[in-house]
């Protein structure tokens, strides 16, 4: 082979693993803060004493702030709770652990520290007024935080703007990974054996099938030319959202105009999707277990399933995010196959050729479910044991508001990154709305139909999350 036709070759690109990665990298990132704040609430639990009542007291109050519900003009207002010098503290405090430990992360990721502290204090004051908002009584029935903090976000975004110096701290992904791997203590690995069958089946069989459909919908009856893009938005669809179209994007080589837009669409929907179903789900009576699996294999990101899930009920959000975990496993080898594919049968057609090793399942693997499934082997086969039931939900109920304000900081993050006017300059005459429109509700379709199949109890026992 001549030089110029070296040259013309295009080689995706495989990262190997070094050592650096495991402090320079979001995922991992991610990990190290989760099992950070995880320790710390062990520690405060562990080293405490039991009550009269049997209850255990932390050694130490490492409370994250949980605004109590509030009504104005009543004894139970929000003044009532901002006189109380507890109040404060908890709000320093957890002020202090996310700004230290988010703070820390950027600065291993490479980030600017002048840029990013002032950025993220903004955020932090605008997770503040949600959370303030979203404990008023009234609005508190109807509408979960994350309603609010989306809300707050979108009409920064799309009415004055986002400040590009906020936008060094506005970092999605970064945020609701923390909090996943914190939440992975509170999911047991009973659970986890207990739902495995059910989830495989549910995610494993429903994802593939939803990436063949849309692939063939986009390419063969809606004619769309551009291959990166309809392989990426599928995979956005049936999987997670931001994560899976970049891990797909980049094996397929896809534009960063055609992934930003992919990711953009799937934003919107998700919004949409974490509002309403749990709300349609409730209003048609659905059980617990099969709404949050539902929600777990059609909403797009992880944290807005969790979300979603919480919004139905405890055991729908264990449900959710099980399925949504293990869906979450197939991003690296849905990266491999396509990569594969677009190099045999798309690029190689056009004289290109494509070097992949297996080695692109683990780069492409998103970390911080290992985190979170790590999370849940401790709290499981060593708190548990060592401790005690009691324990493990003395810990879980400090670590709780700590995942909800990572989520909150996701959330509004989500807001403060979403235009609607870019967005519908990207949609190229409606028909990457409509190949997703229709990918989605065929997902959402045949989702359900394999949720009933396995989890309504006519053909297999139901299991018992707990």
């Amino acid at each position: 082979m001549n030089t110029e036709s070296r040259k013309s070759e295009e080689e995706i690109t495989v990262e190997k693993f070094h050592w650096s990665d495991l402090y320079k990298k979001e995922d991992w990132l991610a990990v190290w803060i989760g099992f950070a704040v995880i320790l710390v609430a062990a520690i405060a639990v562990l080293l405490g004493q039991k009550g009269q009542d049997g209850k255990l007291i932390p050694a130490f109050n490492f409370n994250a702030l949980n605004f109590s519900k509030w009504v104005p003009g009543a004894s139970a207002s929000l003044g009532s709770q901002l006189v109380k010098s507890s109040f404060w503290f908890a709000l320093l405090r957890t002020f202090a652990v996310t700004s230290i430990l988010f703070t820390l992360g950027a600065k291993l990721k490479g980030q600017n520290l002048k840029k990013f502290i002032p950025a993220y204090i903004a955020l932090f004051a605008l997770a503040v007024v949600v959370r303030l908002i979203s404990a008023e009584f009234t609005l508190n029935r109807y509408l979960e935080w994350a309603f609010f903090a989306l809300i707050v976000g979108l009409l920064i975004s799309n009415t004055v703007g986002t400040p590009d110096w906020l936008k060094n701290a506005v970092q999605t992904e970064y945020y609701i990974k923390a909090g996943l791997v914190i939440m992975g203590f509170s999911v047991l690995f009973s659970n986890i054996v207990k739902f495995g069958p059910y989830g495989l089946t549910i995610a494993w069989f429903v994802t593939p099938v939803v990436i063949i459909f849309m692939w063939f919908f986009g390419t063969r009856v809606l004619k769309l030319s551009n291959k990166s893009f309809v392989i990426t938005i599928a995979t956005a669809t049936s999987v997670c959202g931001t994560s899976a179209a970049i891990a797909v994007g980049a094996a397929s080589k896809a534009k960063k105009t055609d992934l930003s837009l992919a990711v953009s669409i799937s934003i919107i929907f998700t919004v949409l999707m974490m509002v309403f179903e749990p709300l349609i789900l409730k209003g048609l009576g659905v059980s617990q277990l099969i709404g949050g699996a539902l929600i777990g294999g059609t909403v797009d990101s992880t944290g807005a399933v969790a979300v979603a899930g919480t919004a139905l009920g405890e055991e729908a959000q264990k449900s959710a995010v099980l399925v949504k975990s293990i869906q979450n496993i197939l991003i690296g080898f849905i990266a491999f196959f396509v990569a594969v594919f677009f190099a045999k049968y798309v690029d190689g057609g056009a004289g290109r050729t494509q070097k992949v090793g297996a080695s692109e399942i683990w780069y492409r693997l998103p970390k911080f479910i290992l985190g979170f499934f790590a999370a849940s082997l401790i709290a499981s086969f060593i708190i548990k044991p060592v401790a005690g039931s009691v324990a493990v939900s003395s810990i879980n109920k400090i670590l709780d508001q700590y995942k909800n304000w990572a989520f909150v900081l996701a959330f509004v993050s989500i807001g403060l990154d979403t235009n609607f006017k870019e967005i519908a300059k990207q949609m190229k005459g409606g028909s990457p709305l409509v190949l997703y429109v229709v990918g989605q509700l065929f997902n959402i379709v045949l989702t359900f139909a394999v949720v009933w199949f396995v989890l309504s109890g006519k053909f297999f026992p139901v299991p018992v999350l707990n």
